[in-house]
């Protein structure tokens, strides 16, 4: 006669399985689906009250996943810069929702979203925005003395920035003694300093030269190749074909959004550069 198993010893009751499965499942599809970097769920934004009212956006919603590379496209006036101020944690939307890695910014004061910027989100202006007097490992450095990192961490973390933007060479520089395009590398080191969840950059080539431009474009390409996700504001399509997702934005609504290549996978000109169809 055969031994009935004790009770620690048995399988789960018929009834509870069901309960096991389904959180089985659950999990599963969280693993599968990571939580997007950046959603924006139904955002209005309006400036001004009553007659003089404008709503720069209109119930935008849009989610960007770890590792993508995305470029919101649009004339002025479109919104897009306004987006740009809300994934910032710059402005706060008037209705609805913004999450950054799951973090609810409309529940936050203000001291606790500038620690939002100063630890998830890195900053690439049109403007290069370098201290004057700072070589450019000190300009890099400056975001991690905010943070109260040691002398030592901050140079080597500096250091390591400015290697990945191929300016190893020139950590003791000053702004005035670098190219326009080497400004604007120092300016993206800086932006990676903090290991961001996001690179957000307004107009990155605005002020640079077609070659310089290109250059720092292919910047952004392999920092996306290594795992970074990027979301540029852009009115230049020649900027915007290195996306892998391509955003049009009119009148506050967002009216085209054009998939490249997906997340996971290299940016589409590196892509081609590697494969010997485009020179890099």
């Amino acid at each position: 006669m055969t031994r009935p198993l004790p009770r620690h010893e048995a399988g789960p009751p018929a009834e509870a399985q069901p309960e096991a499965q389904s959180e089985a499942q659950s999990e599963a599809q969280s693993q599968a689906q990571p939580e997007p970097v950046i959603r924006l769920v139904s955002v209005v934004k309006t400036y001004g009250t009553g007659e003089a009212a404008v709503q720069a956006l209109r119930g935008v919603s849009l989610e960007v996943a770890e590792r993508d590379y995305v470029a919101i496209m649009g004339a002025s006036g479109s919104g897009k810069s306004t987006m740009m101020n809300i994934i910032g944690c710059l402005d706060v939307p008037s209705e609805g929702q913004f999450l950054i890695d799951g973090i609810d910014t409309s529940v936050l004061d203000e001291q606790q979203l500038a620690t939002v910027r100063n630890r998830k989100l890195g900053f690439v202006f049109q403007a290069f925005n370098l201290i004057p007097r700072m070589t450019a490992l000190g300009n890099v450095e400056l975001p991690l003395s905010y943070a109260g990192l040691r002398g030592a961490e901050r140079r080597l973390r500096a250091e390591a920035a400015l290697q990945l933007v191929g300016l190893g060479q020139r950590l003791q520089a000053q702004p005035q003694q670098l190219s326009g395009g080497q400004q604007q590398r120092v300016a993206v080191a800086r932006a990676l300093v903090t290991a961001p969840s996001l690179i957000l950059a307004d107009e990155p080539t605005g002020n640079l030269d077609t070659r310089a431009s290109a250059d720092l474009m292919n910047v952004f390409d392999r920092l996306n190749a290594a795992g970074r996700t990027i979301v540029l504001i852009t009115h230049e399509a020649d900027v915007a074909a290195h996306a892998k997702r391509v955003i049009g934005v009119q009148d506050g609504h967002i009216v085209a959004d054009r998939r490249v290549a997906e997340p996971s996978a290299n940016p589409p000109l590196l892509r081609r550069a590697v494969d010997g169809t485009v020179r890099p």
